[in-house]
Formats: C-alpha cells, structure tokens, sequence
C-alpha cells in the first residue's frame, strides 16, 4: 500500500512517518512544500491510503491560511477524485474550526473540502480536529508553547507567560499518531470526525512549574512522577530539547574511610535510588529502622550481609555476588551491615523506600555482630 503524507517534513508528519517505517511501511511518500506540482500530482495519483497534514498556523500574511488550509486541501482532494478510486483521506483539523477567527475558518473550509470529496468518491474521510499538539521535533515559537518553553529552559533562556492562569488543551504527538495509524485499518468504520486522546487540561502556570521541575531535578535530584499521564509525555519532550552538551551531568560523591557514597535519583513518594562502595574488609551499615525499608543488588565483588534482631537478638546472615543478582531487602527492626567479602572493591545499588530526612533520619546506630 503506497500511502502519501502531506506536510511529512513537518512536527507530525515526521513523527508519523517514523512510525509508518517502525511499522514496514516501506512505500511512504512525503509531500512537502518543496516539490513541484508534477511531484505533487504523481505521489497522490499513486497513492493507496492519504494522510492530510500540511498547513499553516503561523503565516506572514493571513491570506496564507485560506490558500493553505483550504486550497492547498482542494487541490489534494481534486487529484484524488481524478484517479477514479476510493482513497481513503484522514484530514489533519483543529479544534479552532469551531472558532471565529481567520485559522479556524480556514480549517473548517478545508474540513468542508474533505467531507465534499467523501460524499462525491464514497471514498471513506476522517476528520481529526486536534488541541495543541506537542513532543518531540515541534518547532519553538511555531507549533507550540510546548515546544518553546522546553527549548528556552533547557539553554538557560527565559520564558514569557501572560496569563499563568490560562487554561490549554493538549494532545501528545505519539497518541495523536497512533489514532491516526489505527485508521489504516478502520476501512468504511467510523468515517467522519474522529475523536483522539487522550487530551489532558491544565494551566500555563502548571505547565511551566512542571517543566520546571525536570531542569532542577539535575540540582535536587528529585524527580516528579514521571511514568504515567501528561507528567510523562512532558518529560519525554522536556528531554528531546536538551542539546547534546547537557546530555549528562555530575553526582556529588561523598567519600569516606569506608568507601563511596553517591545518591542518584530521589522520588517525592517512592524513595531514592543510590550506590555506595567499600573496599575489601571493610563494613558498612550498622544500624536498623523502624519504619524504613532498603533494597541491596551487589554489581560488583562479594557481600556478606548480617541481620540481628533488636529484641530478640535472633540473627541471620547471607553472601551476594554479582555473579548471582538478587535483592538482599532490610527489615524493619532489624540490624544490619555489609561486608566487603571479596578481594576487589564492592559496589552495591540501593534502594530506599523514603527520602533522607536529617530532622527525622529513622536510622538508629546499632552492632550488628554482638558475639
């Protein structure tokens, strides 16, 4: 199936052509703005399946939308109603069809455009009037605010918001382009305006808090929740903005007569990822909590790790290598330590289940090995 996507070197359309490929799609053709009329004739009169995605938003001249959004869409629609078969067409909108202003008409017009060539070729048509769209490969102060804010904050440049308090709709690339592939299958089913999300509603002022955020993470090490919802999707983009020189950046290290110490990460409601080292002999620990709970992987060297019950004074003990991963997890109201077993240095992950609190540390020195 030769499928054509129109605007394919744009914000979506290179994310969607991305996809296509990941998919197989090996006969995708981009029509972009830099190819001839005869181009343009011959990708569409060939084409199998149409995704309609240029336009304009932010043009010189305001005549751009008309001639864009709705002409440049007349002239799709006319080349494939020549072919003399039933192409299917997804059309690129925007919810600003539904407002008075010189984009929005010009979106709704083209959507007109769309349905027309539908009724007159029974040629199935999806009409996607999408909010703000924002990831990865969104131009700065064109497709969003979005895509602004994160390229301004990740070079240390600053950023304007008039109304903090504004309230925007936004659609993440990845599942705007996911609605769309679906329709490649959808056949004559659910032709018409189709619905895409999830969308997600929030403030200008929570917006940039949220962006923020992900810059200071790298001086607190504290990172928002990041694996779910909107807070993901802006991560994602957040990070696809971070220009290559600031792809990495420095741990504080907090040596001593024991070894290293270093925190890497840290949770508002999950706990602190962290690793420390010891060299051979040397004991680390020595301590139990109460409420506290900690996970051990050793990665490099031996461990022997003793426990001893603070009331009954039972113990137990165990060896880990990194030879044989496994979780060695503290227990509350029980001593610990870790010993370096081996003949090399030790270095072991840890995982807290809370954040280090000084005024409340929850960690009570205690000998682990009392006999």
């Amino acid at each position: 199936m030769r499928i054509v996507v129109t605007g394919g070197d744009g914000f979506i359309g290179q994310n969607l052509r991305v996809r296509l490929r990941e998919l197989g799609h090996a006969d995708a053709v981009s029509v972009t703005r830099q190819m001839g009329a005869a181009d343009v004739q011959s990708a569409l009169s060939g084409a199998d399946f149409v995704f309609h995605l240029a336009g304009v938003n932010r043009p010189s001249d305001v005549t751009e939308f008309a001639q864009v959004n709705a002409g440049f869409t007349e002239r799709v629609c006319s080349i494939l109603e020549e072919t003399g078969r039933r192409i299917p067409l997804v059309f690129a909108s925007s919810t600003q069809a539904e407002l008075d202003n010189s984009y929005g008409k010009s979106k709704l017009d083209g959507e007109r455009v769309v349905a027309q060539y539908g009724a007159t070729t029974s040629s199935p048509v999806f009409l996607l009037r999408l909010p703000n769209v924002f990831g990865k490969w969104a131009r700065p102060n064109y497709n969003s605010a979005v895509a602004t804010f994160c390229h301004n904050l990740t070079r240390g440049l600053p950023i304007t918001v008039s109304d903090s308090g504004n309230r925007v709709t936004l659609l993440y690339v990845d599942d705007a382009v996911s609605a769309m592939l679906r329709l490649l299958d959808a056949g004559d089913a659910g032709q018409g305006m189709v619905e895409v999300g999830p969308t997600y509603s929030t403030t200008l002022g929570e917006l940039v808090a949220t962006l923020e955020s992900f810059g200071s993470s790298r001086r607190t090490l504290v990172i928002p929740p990041v694996g779910t919802g909107l807070t993901r999707a802006l991560y994602a983009t957040y990070l696809s903005y971070v220009p290559p020189s600031e792809f990495a950046y420095a741990l504080k290290s907090h040596p001593d007569a024991r070894g290293d110490f270093v925190e890497m990460l840290k949770t508002p409601d999950c706990g602190q990822f962290s690793y420390f080292t010891a060299p051979p002999g040397v004991t680390r620990g020595e301590h139990y909590h109460h409420t506290k709970t900690e996970k051990f992987l050793v990665v490099h060297g031996s461990a022997r790790f003793d426990f001893r019950h603070i009331i009954t004074n039972e113990t137990h003990d165990l060896v880990a290598d990194a030879h044989t991963p496994r979780i060695i997890e503290t227990v509350p109201g029980w001593a610990h330590c870790i010993t370096n077993v081996g003949s090399s240095e030790m270095i072991v992950m840890l995982w807290t289940s809370e954040l280090f609190d000084p005024a409340n540390p929850d960690t009570v020195a205690a000998k682990v090995r009392t006999w």
